[in-house]
């Protein structure tokens, strides 16, 4: 048999970046985030940092877990269903942050570790995450620079990655009954571990490490912008398509629903203001339009 390998430095790893993330948020904001510490009955527990109604953030939470249990759920088990009855332990951080201004995409980050054991075989393990932009009109300059980012946390881990994981992006951040992407995409992997595990912990670190980088610069070029009610309408409408996919599609939602998690902290990802409209497309010709026709679509960024 295999050991499993230790996860007490995944976890330091992931709670100096929640904070690291959270103090350079802070500064750009003006604003402290809340901080709530919670336990799971199941076992395991995690901290929220959440904003609401900040100078630049109308809600940001950027939440680190460590959950664990003696079976596990349908939507852990559905992809590996030799794991189901494992006992199983999971750890990650996961934020999403929802600007005011119409101009500032909205972004989520994700990266986690899970561990599924049982007696007398060999530990299953392996890692997930990614990032990807969820803006509400689009430019050029802000997607190339989110995706060359992305580009260059995987490169020193094989060329083959970025491709491979911006297309499962693309793929999995999809409205199904819309036929429509959330957004211009960025990377997303699961079931990491053919890598070996200090490589794997390695591309995890170097996707957490340089989300700062991917959106801090868009996020401070765009918060000042000046916006009226007509962007903040549309803002508040696609911010449905959002919700839409969190709560129909998202893996991460179920498994922590699923897995008696804590309900405040899994759906503190959704925006605040949000509108439905029956039926309704935006007139050919207008930034709105723009944004179905050159940026929900997929496109290889980096040419």
């Amino acid at each position: 048999m295999t050991s499993l390998p230790s996860p007490s430095a995944v976890k330091l790893y992931l709670l100096d970046l929640q904070q690291r993330i959270v103090s350079a948020l802070e500064e750009i904001d003006g604003k402290p985030f809340l901080r709530d510490s919670w336990e799971r009955p199941e076992g395991g527990g995690g901290i929220s940092r959440l904003i609401e109604e900040g100078n630049v953030f109308e809600r940001g939470g950027v939440g680190f877990s460590h959950v664990m249990g003696k079976s596990l759920p349908p939507s852990a088990a559905a992809n590996r269903p030799e794991i189901a009855g494992r006992q199983w332990e999971a750890m990650g951080v996961s934020l999403v942050l929802h600007p005011r201004n119409p101009y500032a995409p909205t972004v989520h980050m994700n990266v986690r570790f899970f561990t599924a054991t049982a007696e007398g075989e060999d530990p299953v393990w392996w890692f997930g995450g990614g990032m990807d932009l969820t803006p509400y009109y689009g430019f050029e300059e802000d997607a190339r620079h989110f995706h060359r980012s992305c580009h260059d946390a995987l490169a020193p881990f094989g060329d083959e990655l970025y491709p491979r994981f911006k297309k499962w992006c693309d793929e999995y951040f999809f409205l199904k009954h819309r036929n429509e992407a959330r957004g211009i995409g960025g990377i997303f992997y699961d079931d990491l571990n053919e890598l070996g595990f200090d490589r794997c912990f390695g591309l995890m670190r170097s996707v957490g490490d340089g989300f700062l980088g991917a959106y801090s610069p868009i996020l401070i070029r765009r918060k000042d912008d000046t916006w009226g009610e007509r962007e903040r309408d549309f803002q508040a409408y696609r911010r449905g398509r959002y919700v839409e996919f969190n709560l129909v599609f998202d893996r991460g939602t179920h498994f922590g629903l699923q897995s008696g998690g804590r309900t405040e902290s899994i759906l503190m990802s959704l925006p605040p203001i949000v509108k439905w409209r029956y039926n309704w497309h935006p007139e050919a010709g207008t930034p709105e339009a723009e944004l179905y026709t050159d940026f929900l679509v997929h496109r290889d960024w980096l040419a």
